[in-house]
């Protein structure tokens, strides 16, 4: 139950941040009480990230006052931030991999008089039971998952003694079921009568969870609203600046021929465990196959094994090539020969500057690691490079100030954007996106959905996996389920369910019918 206070625990007025030419914040006016959750909605780039980091003492504002509890504070740095009782959780976790939980969570603190290890589980563990949290503090972050990791960063604020926690789209790498365990320990928090801000571009999940929400434009506060008082399409239009159509176009299949055959293929990883267990489909051109599944059921291998990047125990990947009309078996290619037949893989993975991209090299050098084998001599070609990269940041409105701006200094989304555009503008035959909108605004999230029709519509096998099944089911034309590493069904997106959908994601290939043969229909 929300219990506001007259005076807000943290208030900014006329806050402003510049970085060159770039503005990144204008004249913020913003506030959040003792016991509410503010929820600060805006695009990919509209300088949500910078603004909570100036309350967490990274950055200092060029103009105006933060206050705490009515005073004004000076935040300096994050010691001071802390010293004001305010704890960030980071998009990126800032953990050390070797130590246990507890250990990381004490990490760096003057504490009075003897390190005790064992005082510090024992307080680890009230705040978990205080809060819900479910962690064992001895254990060592780099076996940890990502939902297990972003608790201990949680929990390091809590015992820092923050009243005032501010998260950055926390739930950007979480499972739906993680997803709804943090959100019933942040309400705990609030009723505890802490004030909670979550940085986020979720509309269902700013709706479900917060008491207000601030909505930030290209910098600019465009002001705050009762979240029991607005809807989608208000929020969406605040955000953007015009209405937004939430639709998605889905044109019929023209010229579907089988592209792509999987046939009955198996794969292990390392420790011997079975991953894919008797996988075959048929993908076909000028239509989009989604793959829906728990996440960890083997979407990742299935699509790693079809680019050549997994090794298959047995089992044949048969490609149509449109140019010469024979099968290639993709099994017997390397990953190169793979791509240069028109197969593209582009995973967004959780770690997007990890996997993806080189985060000190600009956009334009990031193009060229696709191209760059292409290059004679010693001198690569840039214009080509450098002209996709100007036509990715036009067409999907990529915020940054240059086409060689590092892509360390984009925006989380606008990374993604660079991602996601740099695969389709190679003129795949087959493309397989995997969470290409994970991470991304509604608005950018739409733009990727319309790409991905322009390439059905060119003809394109289109494979793609999502973690939400309403796009699925609005974007895609068949769904293949995958439990355990099996295919638990195929279903026609125009006339499924949810619910349908839902259990066959929890079947296994025991109770299938359709589990080992090619699924063309």
């Amino acid at each position: 139950m929300n219990q506001q206070t007259a005076i807000p625990a943290i208030e900014l007025k006329g806050v402003s941040k510049r970085f060159g030419s770039v503005i990144a914040n204008s004249n913020v006016n913003l506030s959040v009480h003792k016991g509410e959750i503010l929820s600060i909605l805006g695009e990919n780039g509209s300088g949500k990230t910078t603004l909570m980091n100036m309350i967490a003492g990274i950055y200092f504002p060029d103009e105006g006052e933060i206050f705490i509890d009515g005073e004004e504070a000076i935040i300096t740095s994050p010691k001071d931030a802390f010293d004001y009782k305010i704890g960030m959780i980071h998009q990126h976790f800032k953990l050390v991999d070797v130590f246990s939980a507890a250990e990381n969570i004490v990490l760096g603190l003057d504490e009075k008089g003897k390190y005790d290890l064992s005082s510090a589980q024992k307080r680890v563990a009230d705040i978990c039971e205080r809060y819900g949290f479910e962690i064992d503090p001895k254990k060592k972050i780099y076996t940890m998952s990502v939902s297990e990791k972003q608790t201990v960063e949680i929990i390091k604020v809590l015992y820092r003694g923050a009243d005032i926690l501010i998260l950055d789209e926390p739930t950007a790498v979480l499972t739906p079921q993680e997803t709804q365990k943090l959100f019933a320990i942040l309400r705990r928090m609030r009723d505890d009568g802490k004030a909670i801000i979550i940085i986020t571009h979720k509309l269902h999940e700013v709706l479900s969870l917060s008491d207000r929400v601030a909505v930030l434009r290209k910098g600019e506060y465009i002001g705050t609203v009762n979240t029991a008082e607005t809807n989608e399409a208000q929020l969406t239009e605040m955000m953007v600046g015009k209405t937004v159509e939430l639709n998605i176009h889905r044109s019929e299949p023209r010229d579907a021929v089988p592209r792509l055959e999987v046939h009955h293929i198996n794969c292990s990883n390392r420790e011997g465990v079975k991953v894919l267990n008797d996988v075959s489909f048929v993908a076909k051109a000028g239509e989009i196959l989604g793959i829906a599944g728990i996440a960890g059921s083997g979407q990742r291998e299935l699509l790693e094994a079809i680019a050549g990047l997994q090794k298959l125990d047995s089992g044949a990947v048969l490609y149509n090539n449109p140019q010469t009309g024979k099968m290639d078996n993709l099994v017997t290619k390397t990953p190169l020969q793979i791509r240069d037949l028109g197969v593209r893989l582009s995973f967004v993975p959780e770690d997007r500057l990890g996997m993806g991209l080189v985060g000190n090299m600009d956009i334009v050098d990031n193009m060229m690691l696709r191209s760059y084998r292409k290059g004679k001599g010693v001198f690569l070609h840039r214009k080509e490079p450098k002209d996709l990269a100007e036509h990715i940041i036009e067409d999907l409105e990529v915020v940054t100030p240059s086409a060689s701006t590092p892509v360390r200094r984009l925006s989380g989304g606008n990374v993604q954007k660079v991602l996601v555009g740099r695969e389709i503008a190679a003129s795949p035959t087959v493309l397989m996106a995997a969470y290409p909108v994970r991470g991304l605004d509604i608005n950018s999230s739409y733009t990727i959905y319309n790409l991905l029709n322009e390439q059905k519509d060119k003809g394109v096998a289109v494979i793609f996996v999502g973690e939400d099944l309403d796009v699925l089911l609005a974007l895609c034309d068949r769904i293949l389920v995958i439990g355990s590493g099996c295919i638990t069904g195929v279903v026609d997106a125009r006339t499924a369910t949810k619910e349908q959908i839902g259990l066959l994601m929890t079947k296994t290939n025991a109770e299938s019918t359709e589990g080992g043969t090619p699924h063309g229909n």
